[in-house]
């Protein structure tokens, strides 16, 4: 196998940005998902408001943490990519 080269190389780090961008797609449809879940459980009185809310707070922040990982591990991965 030849050794990239440096436009390919860049080729690779485009790739690696678009599946990170789904990946983060992907992670906000969840939260949307469970968004209108926790909704609609609150409309049928089936938990508080309070829960509700503190349901979505702590939703927020677990959809924070997996954009924050994936970010984190694209990062990475462009790193190793560019790295000669």
């Amino acid at each position: 196998i030849p050794p990239l080269t440096g436009e390919r190389r860049q080729q690779l780090v485009k790739v690696v940005k678009k599946y990170t961008e789904d990946c983060k797609i992907a992670i906000r449809n969840v939260r949307r998902d469970f968004n209108e879940k926790l909704k609609a459980k609150e409309k049928k009185h089936e938990i508080s408001e309070d829960d509700g809310r503190k349901g979505l707070e702590k939703l927020q922040k677990i959809t924070d943490g997996c954009i924050k990982e994936a970010e984190k591990l694209s990062e990475t991965k462009e790193k190793d990519i560019l790295n000669v």
